[in-house]
């Protein structure tokens, strides 16, 4: 028996999600118009990728415009006008920014009258610091629903009505919540109730007292259905289709019945961490979004000195192909094929390697760099807005770098440029603790740190002393689990394997004023592990470089997978049965602080610990994760070269996801087919993550020093400007036109009082401009100094002239 409405008619909003690159059949364009034609009462919120309209002009001209005469019509809203329609939670701000910037570019390219008023989206394409990037972009309302794709992930029940969704930096966005009586569908992995507006979903808000209910399925292009739940008179339910800007200005009318400061934890969230191929994936998207960021900011730094611009088909096309590369599709299917012949991953593969030689393009070309790693001067770039001390390969000494500048130095002639090495194990600075005399632990310091590697283990740390922290020791050892343990679950053999069980080897690499390196060599399972330790005397970060060379494809996981893609218990979602490096700390009460865009959240997680679909939590490390001890006196920091998951619980210690090897997601075998290849770093501090300046070392660690060759050139200093305090981020620099500069800044750790801002160069004028552009504010120009208030985890966007 269909479901008796009491007094409020149900609302649905259908519509469409895919694209070129994901789905869209070449008959979907004139579907969807014909189906408006035939069903007057049905409406559509779109989610199509933007270059889809690139192919259907060539392929389908008449529908195309057709289409084009329907764009801006009051049953049709575009809800995602994202280039590649990305998770959002797994990139950098910058990159969610950029999404939005060349999607709209691109969409009004072909349909200039088109507007945006709501964000929603079929994927879980959501993440906590939305709210200031979308209203920025002119956007009024979201939706926080994914009802019909939550295979990756949902976002947690809250509300029973239209809420104010409250972002990290304090603006507020109208939005529909998945309600908090909107329960997962029973025996489903990939649905909630209300993606059909069933008589559960109806029933159970009118009892939690929902005044304008409203259901939700975006259709993957290519399904021939029309409107989802009938039309006419055989509507599901009585349900009346809306856009969701009709929803919210003529039936909802603002009415706001909470406010919601989500955190980055109510956006529950599952991929395949710990596979090969994600993995892969996730480090080159994160090196390509280091490198065009860097480069344009160095492109900036030439246009300042020369007023030189590059093509500007150099510039977008890098960022269209990162973008391409952040497609939620790659992420979740990355073995499925599109274009016939590549798979998602070697497609991701070729479009980052693209963006990364163009990004190195760019800088060789704006700063007349050698094209060979030769010449008589070095160029070193700092591309962040404070000075720092850094140790370059090429040169015998510590440079200081200008903030947001350059320096360059001359490489004398007979000079040897490059640091002596040295391999020997007797080297004085690298001694036996004497005493212990056991040929078995090795020391390794500098004036930070003192670390004790326990070689007859595997080669864990024994002991970590951070010696500028009152020698406090890192390594609580009486715990059951080694620090910088290798540890997981090999099914096959039925039992947790680790590194411990056999006797590693230690060879001395790097031993000088500037650096100590050390090589581990240890095995898991026969498997050859080899760790590179280094310690730096300009940075207070501990480096490690893994390398795992696996014989053939062990199975690693909770247990053997099978192929049943609808089991709600999955083997890949406990990560404590993945192969984890592990970090037991001497941090009493510890609790964890994690970044993610423009946010950085307390976990509020008792663990990180679900082996269920209906149970997923956010356990993602997206640049860094922070374990602090309770009264934040003490943390240690890891830092992660690519988006993963983490591990930490009452019995079970900070851990970094490594590896997982079986059945994931539809069935697909993630297996290993080349070694692992993964780098690290541990940050020792005093006080909360805010005040050791966390995110701006982690920044430092992504941001390394650019260094050219130039066969010509003077010796000095530049620095283009400068903060008068800390906590501040150059999110992005780039030329705009050839008149102007655009400078976006984000406040990860300062406290919000105004920032000066001193330019190194002649400035007519800054405009304070939303993220579309528009001018917000005038900031008075003085001696080349403006003052500017952020708050904390603000974003602006300043316009210099």
């Amino acid at each position: 028996m269909a479901f008796a409405l009491a007094a409020q008619t149900p609302y649905f909003a259908d519509g469409y999600h895919g694209g070129i690159y994901g789905h869209y059949p070449l008959w979907q364009t004139q579907f969807m118009v014909d189906q408006l034609n035939e069903h007057p009462d049905w409406k559509i919120n779109l989610e199509i990728e933007p270059e889809t309209w690139d192919s259907v002009l060539v392929h389908t001209p008449e529908a195309y415009h057709r289409w084009q005469e329907m764009a801006d019509n009051p049953r049709v809203e575009w809800t995602n006008p994202t280039y590649a329609q990305p998770y959002c939670f797994n990139i950098s701000g910058e990159s969610i920014i950029r999404q939005f910037e060349y999607g709209i570019r691109k969409i009004r390219q072909h349909f200039p009258s088109v507007s945006y008023y709501t964000y929603g989206v079929e994927e879980p394409c959501f993440t906590s610091a939305l709210p200031q990037i979308l209203r920025s972009f002119g956007f009024q309302a979201a939706v926080l629903k994914n009802p019909d794709t939550c295979w990756g992930g949902y976002v947690d029940g809250f509300g029973s009505g239209v809420i104010n969704w409250m972002g990290p930096d304090g603006t507020s966005l109208p939005t529909v919540p998945r309600y908090a009586c909107e329960a997962l569908q029973k025996n489903s992995t990939w649905q909630t109730t209300s993606w059909n507006n069933s008589d559960e979903y109806l029933r159970a808000c009118a009892e939690a007292g929902v005044r304008y209910p409203v259901g939700m399925c975006y259709q993957d292009a290519g399904w021939k259905n029309g409107p989802w739940i009938g039309s006419g008179e055989r509507v599901k339910n009585n349900s009346r289709y809306v856009t969701w800007r009709e929803y919210f200005t003529g039936i909802n009318k603002g009415e706001i019945t909470d406010d919601w400061r989500l955190s980055q934890e109510n956006i529950r969230v599952s991929l395949m961490w710990g596979s090969q191929v994600l993995q892969r994936i996730a480090q080159q998207v994160r090196h390509s979004e280091n490198a065009i960021v860097q480069a344009e900011k160095i492109v900036s730094m030439a246009w300042i000195e020369r007023h030189e611009l590059l093509p500007d088909i150099w510039v977008n096309e890098a960022w269209r192909t990162l973008l391409l590369a952040q497609h939620h599709d790659s992420w979740i299917v990355p073995y499925n094929r599109l274009r016939g012949k590549h798979t998602w991953a070697d497609e991701i593969a070729l479009w980052t390697t693209n963006t990364d030689s163009l990004a190195n393009k760019m800088i060789q070309q704006e700063v007349y760099a050698s094209k060979n790693d030769t010449g008589r001067y070095v160029r070193i770039y700092n591309t962040l807005p404070v000075a720092r001390e850094v140790d370059i390969p090429e040169l015998t000494y510590p440079v200081t770098l200008p903030p947001f500048g350059y320096k360059t130095v001359r490489l004398d002639e007979g000079a040897a440029p490059v640091i002596a090495r040295t391999t020997a194990r007797s080297n004085p600075e690298i001694v036996l603790p004497a005493a212990l005399n056991d040929e078995n632990e090795y020391v390794v310091e500098n004036e930070r740190y003192r670390i004790t590697f326990d070689l007859s283990q595997g080669g864990i740390i024994k002991s970590l002393i951070a010696k500028q922290l009152n020698n406090r020791e890192f390594v609580d050892k009486q715990n059951v689990f080694g620090f910088g343990e290798l540890r997981g679950h090999f099914y096959e053999k039925s039992r947790f394997i680790s590194n411990r069980e056999q006797p590693a080897r230690l060879t001395v690499v790097e031993n000088n004023a500037l650096r100590k390196q050390v090589r581990i060599e240890s095995q898991i399972d026969g498997n050859p592990c080899i760790t590179t330790v280094t310690l730096h005397q300009s940075s207070e970060v501990i480096d490690f470089s893994l390398q795992i060379n696996w014989n053939g494809n062990p199975g690693i996981g909770e247990y053997r997978q099978g192929d049943n893609w609808q089991e709600n218990r999955r083997a890949f979602y406990d990560d404590r049965f993945k192969l984890n490096v592990l970090f037991p700390a001497t941090l009493s009460d510890a609790k964890i602080y994690k970044d993610a865009p423009f946010d950085v959240c307390e976990s509020r997680m008792e663990n990180t610990f679900y082996n269920t679909w209906d149970s997923i939590k956010n356990n993602v490390i997206l640049n860094w994760v922070d374990l602090a001890q309770a009264d934040n006196q003490y943390g240690l920091a890891l830092f992660t070269d690519h988006v993963t998951s983490y591990s930490y619980g009452a019995d079970f210690p900070l851990g970094l996801t490594l590896q997982y090897s079986g059945v994931g997601l539809w069935g697909v075998n993630y297996k290993i087919t080349q070694p692992l290849q993964v780098n690290y770093a541990l940050l020792p501090h005093w006080g909360r993550w805010d005040e050791a300046a966390v995110g701006t070392k982690n920044r430092e660690w992504n941001e390394k020093p650019v260094v050219v060759f130039l066969e010509n050139g003077e010796a000095g200093e530049k620095s283009f400007l400068q903060f008068d305090k800390p906590g501040y981020e150059i999110t992005a620099c780039k030329p705009d036109g050839d008149k102007s500069l655009l400078l976006r800044v984000f406040n990860q750790e300062s406290d919000g009082k105004p920032v000066e801002i001193q330019f190194n160069f002649p400035v007519k004028n800054v405009a304070e401009v939303s993220l579309n552009g528009e001018t917000e504010a005038i900031s008075n120009v003085k001696n080349n100094r403006i003052r500017v208030s952020i708050p904390p985890f603000g974003i602006k966007t300043l316009r210099i002239r």
